[in-house]
C-alpha cells in the first residue's frame, strides 16, 4: 500500500432549492469596455443568477475580442460549475488582472455557459446593457 494519500476527489454539487442557479438569454445588447475600448459586444449574452449573488452576464467568446485577453495561470473550482480559468486584459493595466473568467468544461447543470466568458464589473471600465435590438 502506498504511503501517499490519494488526491481528494472534487465534490460536485447540483443546483437546487438551497442553491438555485438559472441561466436565461439576455434580451439586451451587452457591451463591455476597458480603457474606453470595446472588448465585447453581443446580443446573445446569458444571464446567470446563482443563489443570492448578483446576476452575471456570460458573453459568447465569438463576441469578445479575445486578442485583447491574456490567459493567466489562475484556476479556481466551483462545485456547481467546475474548473474556472481566468484572463487578464492588459489594456486595463493592474486593475484588469484576472478580470475575466470562463468554464472551459462546465458541469452539465450549467452547460449553456460553455464557450462564454464573464467579466468582473469592478475590473473593467463598464458593462453596459442596452435595450432593444
Amino acid at each position: 500500500m502506498s504511503a501517499h494519500a490519494e488526491p481528494k476527489a472534487k465534490i460536485v454539487k447540483v443546483p437546487g432549492p438551497d442553491h438555485p442557479i438559472t441561466i436565461e438569454p439576455n434580451a439586451h445588447r451587452v457591451v463591455v469596455r476597458v480603457a474606453g475600448r470595446g472588448v465585447a459586444d453581443t446580443r446573445e449574452a446569458l444571464t446567470l443568477r446563482e443563489a443570492s449573488y448578483p446576476a452575471v452576464q456570460y458573453v459568447p467568446r465569438k463576441d469578445v475580442d479575445m486578442t485583447l485577453l491574456e490567459r493567466t495561470d489562475r484556476v479556481t473550482y466551483c462545485p456547481y460549475k467546475g474548473d474556472c480559468a481566468y484572463y487578464s486584459i492588459p489594456l486595463g493595466g493592474e486593475r484588469s488582472i484576472n478580470a475575466v473568467w470562463t468554464y472551459d468544461e462546465p458541469y452539465a447543470a450549467v452547460a449553456a455557459i460553455k464557450d462564454h466568458v464573464a467579466f468582473y464589473p469592478d475590473r473593467v471600465g463598464a458593462i453596459e446593457e442596452q435595450p432593444g435590438g
